[in-house]
Parts: C-alpha cells; sequence; structure tokens
C-alpha cells in the first residue's frame, strides 16, 4: 500500500496526474469533442443540442454552459459526468454569453430578437431583458462585474450595461461587424474584433475612449481575408492573440505597446481561442478545416493539429 501511495505521489509531481481537457463544440455534428491536453488526442465526444457556438465555464470549473444556438437554449453540463444537468431559458438564437463574478448571473446576446438576456443561473429564471443593437454577437463582464459590454455586428457599436441596474447606459461606434470582446486581467482595457472592418478596436475601460486601433497585413493574403473574430489576453499582460478568420492565420500583438509581433498560420477559418491552465498553450479552433490548431505560446509556434467534428467553434479547458 505504502509503495502505491509512492507511485501516485511520484506521477503526481511528474506532471502525469490527469491532464487537463478541451472542449470544443462542433456546429455541423450538434456535439463536443474532448482533447486530452497531454496526448493532444480526441478521446469523447459528446451528443449536445443544435448548432452548438459558445462556450464557457463556472467560475468553479464545475459546471460547463452551451449556447445550444438553434435549440434556444443554454445547456448546462456537469463536467464530472459530463451529463446535461439543466437548460436555461435563454431567448432566441443565442451565440456567446459572459458570466458575472457572482457566478450567478449569465449575460446571453440573442442575434435574433437585439436583446441581451440575463439569467440567475442558479433559480434559472430570466432576470431582465435588455434592448441593444441589431444582431447582437459578442458578451464580456468585466472581472469587477460592474459592466456587460455586448456587440451588435449590424449596429457596429459596442453596449455597455450597467450590472447593478441592468441597464444599457452607453454605446460606442467601432468599425463593421464587430463578433467578440475580452477584457483584459485587471480590467482597464476592453479588446473588441470588428470582423468586416478587419480591426481590434482597444478601449480604456475607465474613459470608454479608444486607445488603439490595430489593423493588419499578412503577406500574400488578401485584405479582405483578414476578418478578426476571437481575442485572447493573457493573464501576464504580455500578449494579445486574435483569430483572424479565413484569412487562417492568428496575430500576436505585443499587449503593453500594441506592436504586431508576429501572425502564425492555423487552419481554415479560425473562429475561437483557449488558453490551457497554465497558459503555456493556446488552442485555435479551424471550423472550414474541421481541426483546433495548438500553440505553443513560449515559442510562439504552432506545434500540432488536432481534428474533431464538422465546424468547431468554441473552445474552453477544465483543468
Amino acid at each position: 500500500m505504502r509503495r502505491t501511495l509512492l507511485s501516485c505521489a511520484l506521477l503526481l509531481a511528474a506532471g502525469h496526474a490527469v491532464a487537463s481537457t478541451a472542449w470544443v463544440s462542433n456546429e455541423k455534428d450538434n456535439t463536443l469533442s474532448l482533447i486530452d491536453m497531454q496526448t493532444l488526442q480526441v478521446t469523447d465526444t459528446l451528443k449536445v443540442g443544435q448548432r452548438p457556438r459558445g462556450l464557457l465555464l463556472s467560475h468553479d470549473k464545475k459546471l460547463l454552459y452551451i449556447c445550444a444556438s438553434d435549440s434556444d437554449r443554454v445547456q448546462v453540463m456537469d463536467v464530472a459526468t459530463r451529463k446535461i444537468i439543466k437548460e436555461l431559458p435563454s431567448g432566441k438564437d443565442p451565440e456567446q454569453f459572459a458570466l458575472h463574478p457572482n457566478d450567478r448571473w449569465l449575460y446571453v446576446s440573442n442575434e435574433d430578437d437585439a436583446l441581451v438576456t440575463v439569467i440567475d443561473t442558479e433559480t434559472s429564471k430570466v432576470l431582465g431583458q435588455i434592448n441593444v443593437g441589431v444582431e447582437p454577437e459578442g458578451m464580456a463582464v468585466s472581472p469587477d462585474g460592474k459592466w456587460a459590454v455586448n456587440t451588435s455586428e449590424t449596429t457596429n457599436m459596442l453596449h455597455w450595461i450597467d450590472t447593478s441596474t441592468q441597464t444599457l447606459v452607453d454605446s460606442t461606434l467601432v468599425d463593421q461587424r464587430p463578433r467578440f470582446v475580452e477584457f483584459n486581467h485587471d480590467g482597464s482595457q476592453l479588446w473588441a474584433s470588428a470582423e468586416i472592418g478587419g480591426t481590434v478596436t482597444i478601449l480604456d475601460v475607465a474613459s470608454r475612449a479608444i486607445l488603439k486601433t490595430l489593423t493588419f497585413k499578412i503577406k500574400g493574403v488578401h485584405p479582405d481575408k483578414v476578418q478578426p473574430v476571437g481575442i485572447k489576453l493573457s493573464a501576464d499582460g504580455k500578449y494579445g492573440f486574435v483569430a483572424l478568420g479565413p484569412a487562417n492565420h492568428v496575430a500576436v500583438i505585443d499587449a503593453k505597446t500594441f506592436e504586431i509581433l508576429d501572425y502564425l498560420l492555423v487552419g481554415r477559418r479560425v473562429w475561437q481561442l483557449a488558453f490551457s491552465p497554465d497558459e503555456k498553450q493556446l488552442l485555435a479552433t479551424n471550423g472550414v478545416s474541421g481541426d483546433v490548431s495548438v500553440i505553443d505560446v513560449d515559442s510562439l509556434k504552432v506545434i500540432k493539429s488536432v481534428k474533431v467534428g464538422r465546424y468547431p467553434w468554441g473552445v474552453v479547458v477544465t483543468p
């Protein structure tokens, strides 16, 4: 028995404990692909609702929220059992969402209704619906919980929602078809991608002033194909990563100087990004090629492509 315990301890010390898992939503298959982050192999495929897109985790990583867009539901999966335990009344066509730091209020964009629906995840009750611009998509909540920000694709605006009153208090005009928003880790900045505009706008949260608008030029790629969508910002404030859609590249940005450092070639039609728990790896979902690119963050190199289902879109990683 003592030998067994010692062996287990040695394995844990060597990093051979149960590996973290990436969860990838496959739009066309109505499934999630699970990737073992140690072997970088798909280990399971789970059936979920219709056209799964956005994914996010509860703050304790025990629950996975799934935007089942064509089912008009947010599904809640128990990570340990990999079973759907309930469905939330999300409103029509949920695509992206964000969870408040209180781990209860879920802000969901309803593209067909020009609304943001706020749900109490504990009671499964709708707390309110907020009118925003046409075709809302991106959602983010600030680390301090004060702001929820939504993007409207057709109105070309960022909508600032005061979470204390659940009301819209301001809107910021950005470039065409904003798709995604991400706060940096201290909440001082908001990064917003504009797919058709081909830009990323970086704003100061306190003043809501625009600090910088990034444009991207990739040798050999037509500018019309440069369509920024997903964004990830490293916790140490060093890097920003932007998925550039049909340009098939991920841009690497110095998050302090806003200088574009590199473009990493990934699969076809890159959508969304997610870090491993230690932020040593970055995953990129590639819709058209049906795979996930694995990027080594230290070397800024793509090290592997993992085949998943049809049209992978969202991705999160559990410890």
